[in-house]
């Protein structure tokens, strides 16, 4: 896709704005997530190969997300979350951001597949591909159910993780995956709420551009529902433990606490929700969907945390005998 004239610069990039391409604090969570899948696997591997495996993770999400803001630029001149981002802000060509991104993916999946195994390296291709070409240059711009089923790019590290562990993919390592994806539409949707107004401007189809806030409340509510049983599973394998369950179970809880004040709220019926271009500074009507979409982010660093934490010290469930085990 070709940079608009208009968001070209003869100012030279920065290093920092190559880092900014990389989206580093989504990186940051696909790190670990996946770190939480190569260690939940409970296979030995050379701590120097493990460091392999994340390092291929983190430069293939890089690389996805280098390849999304080549081909997003014009979407993000036009929005006020995401119009300061290097291309279109001009600080980097497009032509550079998607040369990044080729090198970066080709690199990631190769040392993967060298490093560790081919079954992990072709997990991260898919992931890569997925995300550039399926997610962003067809679902984003055609369909408002873009976030569901491109959510699976953004839940399948953990898989990866695992998978460059041990060769496989099991059960556990799914639920894993499973979890992220029935997050992921609650979590955007609710930062949808208080966006919209960009995505229309963008002519980005998102739920409360297509169907309305009220709509797009009830979505995110029975999405909630959905997600706290899968939360839960894990501690019915095995998977998780005891302190697992307890978070998932409490954090549960108030996820769909606060799942249904948006429910119930206004959110998203207000002009201009926000007060400034920021994430969290949003007026009043609005206040119910940001606190939910604050929340999902703990409480899913909380879940993974938790699992990671168990693993560590090698706390496991007994999982449900005879049902899941």
């Amino acid at each position: 896709m070709t940079t608009p004239a208009a968001l070209r610069s003869a100012t030279p990039a920065r290093w920092q704005d190559y880092v900014q391409l990389l989206k580093p604090r989504v990186m940051s969570l696909v790190v670990f997530t996946a770190a939480t899948g190569l260690i939940c696997a409970g296979a030995p591997l050379h701590p120097v190969m493990g460091a392999i495996a994340i390092l291929c993770i983190a430069v293939g999400a890089g690389a996805s997300a280098a390849l999304n803001m080549w081909y997003d630029a014009d979407i993000d001149a036009r929005m006020r979350r995401t119009r300061g981002r290097p291309v279109p802000a001009g600080r980097v060509q497009g032509a550079d951001a998607l040369a990044l991104g080729i090198v970066l993916s080709l690199f990631s999946v190769m040392l993967l597949g060298l490093a560790l195994n081919w079954f992990a390296a072709g997990l991260l291709a898919f992931t890569i591909f997925f995300y550039a070409v399926v997610y962003t240059m067809w679902l984003k711009r055609w369909t408002a159910q873009n976030i569901v089923i491109g959510g699976l790019a953004g839940a399948l590290p953990p898989v990866i993780g695992w998978a460059a562990a041990t060769g496989q993919a099991p059960l556990d390592a799914w639920l894993l995956c499973a979890i992220i994806f029935m997050w992921t539409p609650p979590h955007f949707w609710a930062l949808s709420l208080y966006t919209s107004e960009d995505y229309a401007a963008a002519g980005v189809p998102m739920l409360p551009v297509t169907a309305g806030a009220a709509a797009t409340r009830r979505q995110i509510w029975i999405y909630s529902l959905l997600l706290i049983p899968v939360c839960l599973a894990p501690a019915a394998t095995g998977l998780g433990g005891p302190a697992y369950l307890a978070v998932a179970a409490v954090g549960g809880a108030v996820f769909l606490l606060l799942a249904w004040r948006v429910r119930t709220g206004r959110a998203g019926d207000a002009s201009d929700p926000r007060v400034t271009d920021g994430l969290y500074d949003v007026k009043s009507a609005a206040r119910d969907a940001r606190n939910l979409f604050a929340y999902s982010i703990l409480y899913l660093t909380l879940l993974f945390a938790t699992l990671l934490g168990e693993h560590l010290l090698g706390v496991r469930a007994a999982g449900l005998p005879g049902v899941l085990t």
